[in-house]
């Protein structure tokens, strides 16, 4: 046992078991979505498309967040942009708290996706900065896990609180944010990479290359570089776009309170359903490194979406509550095998001194997912047969695992190009005319 948690968790550096730290506290506080989740159609009286265009606008805020928040981790820093992100989602947790009318709900769910994406590649690009290639995969593991386990928590604190003070649960929230808050402002130290100029050299184009900043650096050359280079990444973006088909069919999982809904099934039963999706990470998430140490990272991509097109398919038959929980448990497994796989993936993909940008966009392309599958899903629930979503969501499964194995070769090959500094150079123009 001492050996299995040395392979772990051992030889992390501090900062990232503090960033470990938030991330669990922020996501045992992320009960918002999961409370409105439940309880836009049966307590505040929207329809489901309607229910579906107000977690639609969460994530289309979280999607535009994203792109503003890559730029703003590479030219403002890391630090500054978690700091911002979290207050900034704090404060409007409690307006969300005070309101009821249709109009302002959607609005204020648009705005605090706004600011859930905006740190997202801050905290990105920290991790990575921090982890290093040797350590990126097992922390990347490990921070998953603690995001499930926070989830875990939140998800059955959603229907503990179902019962109590509307505004409670949103003050709750908030203060999950100030003390993530608290723990960058005190504990994680600037980590953004410092391209070092070499004197004679600056005109002339010779950059050294960059190295991590744990302290304020005097002289910092600006960041070379747009986010419209990585969107001409056509390698990348083709991996964001597989990225996009996979969450789009896991994030179908906050339509399944609707479809209980309509089924007769309790809504708030939910909570039960879903909370499946977080003990199985827990519980296992820690043992698939090992599981997949050595194995063609496109393959397990492969098999990860069609698990999770399986098991989000299977909806459509699932009459009970005990059989709703087995589906989860199938795309479940699907997600645990995508989630370090992909982390490592995006890394490696991702130019040093653009890092930000690079998962600014990737996230663009998990947090789209939110826009996208509550609204087509939302209104095929209204106006197609009742198992129609779940199955275009099977079939998407199968097209992206195919387009997985399809781009694997060139994405390792780029990969490789880039971890190697003697190609750096090389890949860099290739980013660049792709």
């Amino acid at each position: 046992m001492r050996g299995w948690l040395a392979q772990t968790a051992g030889g992390l550096p501090k900062t990232f078991w503090y960033l470990w730290t938030g991330t669990l506290i922020n996501r045992t506080g992320a009960f918002v979505m999961l409370y409105l989740e439940i309880h836009m159609v049966v307590e505040y009286g929207f329809s489901a498309t309607f229910a579906g265009l107000v977690l639609g606008l969460f994530g289309g805020g979280m999607a535009l967040g994203s792109l503003v928040g890559g730029v703003l981790a590479d030219r403002w820093g890391r630090r500054a942009s978690l700091l911002l992100s979290n207050v900034a989602l704090a404060a409007t947790a409690i307006a969300l708290g005070f309101v009821f009318d249709r109009f302002t709900v959607a609005v204020l769910a648009a705005v605090y996706g706004f600011w859930n994406g905006l740190g997202r590649p801050a905290f990105s690009a920290t991790m990575v900065d921090v982890l290093g290639p040797t350590m990126r995969l097992r922390g990347m593991n490990l921070n998953y896990w603690a995001i499930n386990l926070g989830f875990s928590f939140a998800a059955v604190l959603a229907g503990v609180l179902s019962r109590t003070p509307h505004l409670t649960v949103f003050l709750l929230n908030a203060a999950a944010q100030l003390v993530m808050a608290a723990i960058v402002f005190w504990r994680v130290p600037e980590t953004q990479p410092v391209r070092a100029v070499v004197p004679g050299l600056a005109g002339a184009g010779g950059a050294a290359a960059a190295a991590p900043r744990i302290a304020t650096v005097p002289h910092r050359a600006p960041v070379e570089g747009s986010i419209m280079m990585v969107l001409r990444d056509r390698v990348f973006m083709l991996f964001v776009l597989l990225n996009l088909g996979l969450w789009i069919i896991i994030e179908a999982c906050k339509l399944i309170p609707i479809a209980m809904h309509q089924r007769g099934l309790e809504a708030a039963d939910y909570g039960t359903v879903i909370a499946v999706n977080g003990i199985m990470i827990v519980a296992f998430q820690l043992f698939v490194p090992k599981l997949i140490a050595g194995r063609n990272r496109s393959r397990v991509l492969a098999l990860s979406a069609l698990l999770v097109g399986l098991g989000m398919g299977a909806v459509s038959i699932a009459g009970t509550v005990p059989a709703l929980m087995l589906t989860v448990v199938v795309w479940t497994a699907g997600e645990m095998l995508n989630a370090p796989v992909n982390g490592t993936l995006i890394a490696d993909l991702s130019r040093p001194e653009m890092r930000g940008r690079y998962q600014g966009v990737a996230s663009m392309g998990f947090t789209a997912a939110n826009f996208v599958a509550p609204i087509f899903g939302g209104l095929l629930l209204d106006h197609a047969p009742p198992a129609t979503l779940w199955l275009v969501l099977a079939a998407l499964g199968v097209a992206v695992a195919i387009g997985q194995l399809l781009s694997g070769p060139v994405r390792e090959r780029r990969a490789r190009a880039l971890q190697d500094p003697k190609t750096t150079e090389g890949a860099t123009l290739a980013t660049a005319t792709a």
